[in-house]
């Protein structure tokens, strides 16, 4: 018997499987040899190797995707979270942007395409130092970014909660209806609607009440309508205007009742607009009236006649028979913004000069605006205001003033104008800014740029704030004259602010 040379466990194998060992380790060996090899000449085969995951960004820089609701929470985010008052969360200690860094950025970015120039003025909202200047004093046609001033100079006059009342009163006459505008320009022609901004006020919910207080007083003689639209006073189109920008509905005659901001179609915001929109308002109201004076058994003359001039119409001392309120003013400066709509910014221009005691009138509203900086400590002496909407080629304001008025909005003392900041189109998301930010160049600022637009023939302007890349609170006004009609000047405005979005800039 042979001697056993090899511990227990390690014998050979027997049989096949010892035949086939040498073979399967060689094959082994070669795999082994093959595999890094393989690596090295064909990564295609199998990808680059992954990265490390970018960083997250922080939550102040991140594009919502969905808007919240006014006093609410966005879908998705803590519903028992509520809406800031102000821009959170921010912290004092986020770096400013280097100025001469910033500038070089901006320079490659602000330049017309064509003719004209552009004026800017980039400012630190928390501390006003200024980051940015070109030419940020030269008085410009700022067109739409005019509303701007109106915004805040509305919130100081009326105050954010303020609504405007639109009643049927008794007339002089037995069975006569006086309507009386009180400033709403947003009625809708069927019932109110609760929680409604344009549409809150109804005409025919004030209808249907005007003939409940009618059936309590006896009326026997046929129901006559009249209308007292007396509130505004002056030229109710403003001689700066352009007709061929009233002829197209950019405006139109202003009045101190008017449905669907003069509108014929509340879905339809484009195109010619009425042009007695008092007049179209009362005869809704008429019909309406109609239509519930039958179901009461009483009956309403045809037709809907104006108070004379001068004779009080409906006043302080008539009979309120019943009343409408509108949304707030908040409500409607924060729509004025984001829909940029002449005839409303004009409308809230007007209640503003009633309320700081001035006329109703195309100069009265103009007056109540730079009353209204002058208060806020922006210098206006050099401000002209030809109206209150920027449709007037007449109107100057400075880069700096605009600049002025959004950080005063954003960050400054006197808190109602906070109530103006959701009205802000978002980049990319809202208002005049929905369809824009959706290329490569302006992706940085989609969803983080809050501005408001302007747009003429030769002007375009963006004024507004975005929160930087390193959490800082930034206010911006550009503004370009004498541009080259139907050039592509919105794309400069867009990749600049863009720039300010990403912006460490240091």
């Amino acid at each position: 018997m042979k001697r056993r040379t090899s511990r227990p466990g390690t014998d050979p194998a027997p049989g096949p499987l010892r035949r086939t060992l040498p073979l399967l380790l060689q094959t082994l060996l070669v795999v082994a040899l093959a595999l890094p090899a393989g690596f090295a000449v064909a990564p295609a085969f199998l990808g680059p190797a992954p990265s490390a995951p970018a960083p997250a960004a922080p939550p102040w820089h991140q594009a919502p995707g969905a808007l919240a609701p006014r006093g609410g929470a966005a879908a998705g985010s803590n519903p028992e979270a509520s809406e800031p008052d102000g821009i959170e969360p921010l912290s004092a200690t986020a770096p400013v942007p280097e100025p001469g860094s910033l500038a070089a950025q901006l320079n490659e970015t602000l330049k017309a395409d064509g003719a004209g120039n552009f004026t800017g003025v980039v400012q630190d909202a928390v501390t006003g130092e200024v980051l940015f200047d070109r030419s940020g004093d030269a008085l410009r046609v700022p067109a739409s970014n005019m509303k701007l001033l109106t915004a805040a100079a509305a919130l100081r006059a009326l105050g954010p909660e303020r609504r405007f009342s639109t009643r049927a009163v008794a007339g002089a006459a037995p069975g006569s209806v006086i309507l009386t505008g009180g400033g709403d320009v947003l009625l809708g022609a069927g019932e109110s609607v609760p929680g409604a901004v344009p549409g809150r006020a109804g005409l025919a919910s004030l209808a249907q009440e005007t003939v409940r207080a009618l059936q309590g007083g006896d009326v026997s003689v046929p129901v006559t309508v009249l209308l007292d639209d007396s509130l505004f006073t002056g030229p109710a189109l403003n001689p700066a205007w352009n007709l061929d920008d009233v002829a197209a509905g950019e405006v139109a005659p202003l009045f101190a009742l008017a449905m669907n901001s003069a509108r014929f179609d509340p879905a339809i915001t484009t195109g010619p607009r009425p042009q007695d929109a008092a007049m179209s308002a009362a005869e809704a109201f008429s019909a309406e009236l109609a239509a519930a004076a039958a179901a009461a058994g009483l009956t309403v003359a045809p037709g809907v006649a104006r108070v004379p001039a001068g004779t009080g119409g409906g006043g302080d001392g008539a009979r309120v028979l019943a009343e409408v309120q509108s949304a707030t003013a908040g409500e409607q400066v924060d729509l004025m913004l984001r829909s940029s709509d002449n005839y409303l910014a004009e409308a809230i221009g007007r209640m503003a000069a009633l309320a700081s005691g001035k006329p109703g009138s195309n100069e009265g509203a103009a007056a109540a605006v730079l009353q209204q900086l002058e208060e806020l400590k922006i210098p206006a002496a050099t401000l002209r205001a030809a109206d209150v909407s920027g449709l007037a080629l007449s109107n100057q304001v400075s880069a700096r003033q605009l600049a002025d008025v959004v950080r005063a909005i954003t960050s400054g003392t006197d808190t109602r104008l906070r109530a103006g900041l959701a009205g802000f189109p978002v980049a990319g998301l809202t208002g005049t800014l929905g369809d824009r930010y959706t290329d490569a160049a302006t992706a940085r600022g989609a969803g983080l740029v809050r501005a408001k637009t302007g747009t003429l023939n030769t002007v375009t302007s963006l004024s507004g704030y975005v929160v930087d890349a390193d959490g800082r609170l930034l206010v911006f006004s550009f503004i370009g004259n004498g541009l080259t009609p139907g050039a592509d000047n919105r794309t400069a405005l867009d990749r600049t602010a863009s720039v300010l979005a990403g912006c460490g800039c240091r």
